[in-house]
């Protein structure tokens, strides 16, 4: 793989400009702060290849679903994030001619995201003619002011001449989307205006014919330079600039400072209350100094590093890996806003449209669960319950009662349009409550569970029950007409893992009915006969299993395929979702992630250790990880069996998978969600954690590679250390109440 990137501990550096990988460092230094983000594209003007992307949390757009053939339940709409009106843009012309790194000599190139401080830093020097000038540009999101952008620009004359030098810094609303139908726009301009140092747009998304909201965005800059200013916001139809210019003698340096507010209709009730609230923000931050700013924002990424950091020692590039994937993780989401969620690219880039999927409760939470404080996790299960009414609109739309929550969404009406996806893969519906046993189990906490979650249980389970049919002939319960989590498999007959899933939350249901109150029951009202169906399907879920090999079966007929190992498949044809049809694909026997083994995952301490190996040993050689959510499943599987080995390899698959652009896609956006691979890895594989009967426990192995590795995990109020090398394992309590854990089964009081 061609490595394109430095590897550091805390920082992702190249110091090679290479216009062919300029998408790449695009998508690798992105920046965020769970409100809004943006990819590492250029301050300046580039008139070469690049994918500029502003993107605002909440802020999409409905896009009229197009199929050859329309089938009754399609969604109206497909949902996608839009790039928002670039605020970041830095224009400089030297000597009358712009600044274009796509054309000019260009020499001492570095481009540096510190993620230990989130922010990017690009410095490089420029040769135009006789002017030889040195730039350093630096940008943070702020994390500790959702709403602020900061960029600052320092341009030092390291030539022997004067140079006359402009820098114009602009609010440009004449953006759109790469993925645009017929290149069209998204935002309509309300207002714009500027002074000499500051500037606004107001935009408003263009009306659609679907009942969605309409978003109006404001942006106000302000700009401070040591140059002079030269015109007065500066105008056209679509952008305001402020412009500075004078003369740059030899070994002077000039600075130009750029504050950005940004605000949207969620937070405001009209128009007039949100430029009010945006002046009111500006008018706050222009009180503080650069370094205030930069401060406060520095402060809330450390602690959040100290609740979550991963030590490894003897592995540099395993340790960039879990700490570039906790940093894109925490920019994309860190819980501050229910009416948020985790996109499969977060704000990198605009592919899967940026919206919801079922990862975030299969693999997020019980990430978010050990590295931040439980009201983060909470918070994501808040936001499906506020969707209810989304989901019970899916299952009216496919003649069913109860909710079905969507594959993908922003809120909670199902926006994607493939047919095997949106209507077949229903084990998202199981996904979520097993995401609110999850954090029930983990954080002892049954507030949630028994009101807003059993509200969504009782619902998930109506469906279900209508979902599944009986089989006279076999006396069992079976569901026809999924598609499981193994996507290369479409239209298929008792999926073993929807099935279980099914089984397993009409169980869980009615666990938790027991609980609840009595106005809380009188809510739900579940009548007893309702009940007793629900505990018949229990009974009688019809779930494949082959004795001879000992094994679930991922679904009916799979067993009668030609079953052949990926290593079969010669080289050149892999990945096989680039070389065969998708006829060849569906008839294969070929897995493009954890299926069953997802649910040996979910349930790994259900599983007799004989169960799991029979499982992994036989799938395992058929999975072609071609989905980036694959490696993480199984390096903890390989770990629970102890093949080191195999779990090294996979954890060095999710954790480098953007890195060292595993899938030759990274150019289009990161793979946020699938980041949550590497922490899993290292504390459920190589740790060995697991959460039984209220206690953590522990099994830790270390990797060959690796000197030693170190953690730090919330469980219930406490902050722990676990810290493993060639000795063995000490674990620590940092912070809260004294607590006893399982180490190698010996029991540990901290």
């Amino acid at each position: 793989m061609k490595q394109t990137f430095d590897i550091e501990p805390w920082n992702v550096v190249t110091r090679k400009f290479d216009p062919e990988d300029k998408r790449l460092q695009e998508s690798m230094t992105s920046l965020g702060n769970g409100n809004m983000g943006l990819r590492g594209f250029f301050e300046e003007d580039y008139s070469g290849d690049t994918l500029p992307g502003i993107y605002l949390g909440g802020v999409w757009f409905p896009d009229k679903t197009r199929v050859g053939w329309w089938k009754n339940g399609y969604p109206a709409y497909f949902g996608k994030v839009i790039n928002a009106v670039n605020f970041i843009k830095v224009n400089a012309v030297i000597n009358g001619e712009k600044l274009d790194l796509a054309k000019d000599q260009v020499s001492h190139f570095k481009l540096d995201l510190d993620m230990q401080h989130a922010l990017l830093t690009r410095t490089f020097t420029v040769t135009k003619g006789a002017a030889k000038l040195a730039f350093t540009f630096e940008r943070f999101v702020s994390a500790a002011q959702k709403e602020l952008a900061v960029i600052r620009v320092s341009v030092k004359n390291v030539g022997d001449q004067a140079v006359k030098l402009e820098l114009n810094s602009s609010l440009d609303a004449d953006v759109q989307n790469e993925d645009a139908n017929y290149d069209e726009r998204f935002w309509d301009v309300l207002n714009l205006g500027g002074t000499s140092d500051q500037g606004e747009v107001v935009t408003k998304t263009k009306p659609n014919n679907f009942g969605t909201p309409q978003f109006t965005v404001g942006m106000q800059m302000t700009n401070k330079s040591t140059l002079p200013a030269v015109e007065s916001g500066v105008q056209t139809a679509t952008e305001v600039t402020n412009e500075f210019g004078g003369e740059l003698a030899a070994g002077e340096t000039a600075q130009l400072e750029k504050r950005v507010i940004v605000v949207t209709s969620r937070d405001y009730d009209d128009q007039i209350a949100l430029t009010a609230g945006m002046h009111d923000l500006t008018s706050d931050v222009n009180k503080q100094s650069f370094d205030d700013l930069y401060q406060a924002h520095t402060a809330v990424w450390a602690d959040r590093w100290t609740k979550s950091d991963v030590s490894i020692e003897g592995d540099v590039g395993a340790q960039q890996g879990i700490r570039f994937n906790l940093f894109q993780l925490f920019s994309t989401y860190y819980g501050e806003d229910s009416r948020l969620n985790i996109g499969p690219k977060g704000f990198t880039g605009e592919k899967y449209g940026g919206a919801t999927y079922w990862d975030t409760e299969a693999f997020a939470v019980p990430v978010y669960l050990g590295v931040t404080d439980q009201k983060v996790t909470r918070n994501l299960l808040m936001y499906r319950y506020q969707q209810l009414d989304g989901a019970y609109h899916n299952a009216k739309m496919q003649g069913l009662k109860g909710a079905l929550f969507p594959m993908v969404t922003f809120d909670g009406i199902e926006s994607h349009n493939e047919w095997e996806i949106t209507f077949e893969e229903i084990h998202r519906n199981g996904d979520i409550a097993f995401a609110i046993y999850n954090y029930t189990r983990y954080t002892g906490d049954k507030s949630y569970v028994l009101h807003e979650g059993s509200k969504v249980l009782t619902e998930i389970s109506r469906f279900w029950a209508d979902r599944v049919h009986f089989s006279k002939r076999n006396q069992q319960y079976m569901i026809h007409g999924v598609t499981g989590p193994d996507e290369y498999e479409n239209n298929v007959d008792n999926n073993w893992y929807t099935n279980y899933l099914a089984q397993w939350t009409l169980k869980y249901t009615l666990q938790v009915l027991q609980e609840v109150d009595a106005k809380q029951a009188a809510d739900l009202a579940v009548s007893d006969e309702e009940k007793k169906q629900w505990q018949d399907i229990v009974d009688k879920m019809y779930l494949p299993h082959d004795d001879k090999l000992g094994i679930f079966v991922q679904h009916d007929g799979f067993l009668d395929k030609d079953i052949e190992p990926v290593s079969a498949i010669p080289a050149d044809q892999l990945p096989i979702n680039q070389h065969w049809s998708w006829d060849k694909i569906l008839r294969s026997p070929y897995i493009k992630q954890g299926d069953v083994l997802q649910g040996v995952w979910d349930f790994i301490d259900d599983f007799t250790p004989a169960q799991k190996k029979a499982n992994f040993d036989f799938y395992e050689p058929l999975t072609v990880h071609e989905s980036s959510l694959s490696a993480a499943i199984h390096s903890i599987l390989a770990a629970d069996l102890h093949y080191e080995d195999k779990a090294v390899e996979m954890y060095e698959r999710t954790s480098r998978l953007d890195l060292d652009n595993y899938n030759n896609d990274t150019v289009d956006g990161l793979h946020i969600t699938s980041m949550t691979g590497s922490w899993l890895a290292i504390v459920q594989g190589f740790a060995g954690m697991r959460v039984r009967d209220d206690e953590l426990h522990f099994a830790p192995f270390l990797p060959k590679k690796w000197t030693s590795y170190e953690f730090r995990q919330l469980f219930r109020g406490r902050l722990i250390e676990v810290h493993v090398d060639a000795n063995g394992t000490n674990v620590k309590l940092i912070s809260g109440d004294p607590l006893t854990v399982s180490v190698n089964d010996k029991e540990v009081n901290l």
